[in-house]
């Protein structure tokens, strides 16, 4: 007959086991939200593209224009941290800079002044810098029609041009700013006859909410529009769709979107925030590259 020679194994401990295990549950979730809350949301990622546009005129090939959006100036996002992104912006040496709304977050008018101290930190672009209006823009239910007319006033004085449903003409690249979608002066028959400019016109239309992208006001228009508004939902379950997003179309999240023959959509993360927790989301600046290209066929 043959003996083992081997002990057989001690009985593992269940209670201690699931002791551990919900222990190590714990530590996890707590230091995801440490994550989400400490780090991710001032953990800005520079994105750099290539901007191709049709037209674009030959001295502003290979020229830098920024896109800020979402900076939210005001009780909750961090004076020194919005002061250290427009450091970045100004170590990029732009030729444009453009705001794509909401500037900052208030009730009434009580952050225009905040927001003007601070926007003074914000470099001037060599050639221009500029911006348009976001429903935060416009105070409580963004009704309030004062306060952006405040804003633009004091950014005027920086520099800094806001367009409300009004366009500008920089070194022969047309920009066209609408006003927010959600506010009192959004107007889609001023948008589409702003749209309706010369066809072969390089244009770059800034729309905080990109849900304007989808109403029957764009005709033949090609060209780029740049938006802001979702910050890409904040938190983002890896290999789901965020979870919250301020938009009717849920495919508006983040990134490019191919809206049409020659149309295209960049809607960008932010950098600030209405509540201060980013997972899988961070803000972010993008810096564009322009470059001249081809026409495509309607």
């Amino acid at each position: 007959m043959v003996e083992s020679s081997s002990d057989p194994s001690p009985p593992v401990d269940r209670r201690k086991f699931l002791r551990n295990a919900a222990l190590g549950t714990v530590s996890a979730a707590a230091a995801a939200f440490l994550y989400a809350w400490r780090i991710e949301p001032h953990w800005v990622e520079l994105v750099e593209r290539e901007l191709p546009i049709v037209n674009l005129p030959p001295a502003l090939d290979g020229k830098t224009l920024v896109q800020l959006s979402d900076l939210h100036i005001g009780r909750l996002v961090d004076d020194d941290y919005l002061r250290t992104c427009f450091e970045s912006v100004a170590a990029l040496e732009p030729a444009i800079t453009v705001v794509t709304g909401d500037w900052m977050s208030c009730e009434s008018a009580e952050e225009v002044d905040h927001a003007a101290r601070l926007l003074e930190h914000l470099k001037p672009a060599s050639l221009a810098t500029l911006g348009i209006t976001g429903n935060h823009d416009y105070g409580r239910g963004w009704r309030r029609e004062n306060v952006p007319d405040d804003l633009q006033r004091r950014l005027s004085q920086l520099g800094i041009r806001l367009l409300r449903n009004d366009q500008a003409s920089i070194a022969g690249l047309r920009f066209v700013g609408l006003e927010d979608f959600w506010s009192v002066r959004f107007s889609a028959r001023k948008a589409e006859q702003l749209l309706a400019g010369a066809p072969a016109d390089p244009t770059i239309v800034l729309c905080h909410n990109p849900d304007v992208c989808d109403l029957p006001l764009w005709g033949d228009f090609q060209g780029w529009v740049l938006a802001g508004h979702t910050h890409g939902g904040q938190c983002k379950p890896p290999f789901l769709p965020p979870p919250l997003l301020p938009v009717k179309n849920r495919r508006y999240t983040s990134g490019e979107f191919d809206l049409a023959p020659g149309r295209n959509l960049y809607i960008h993360r932010g950098v600030g925030y209405l509540k201060r927790v980013r997972f899988n989301m961070r803000p972010e600046i993008t810096c564009f590259t322009l470059r001249a290209a081809k026409a495509v066929a309607a």
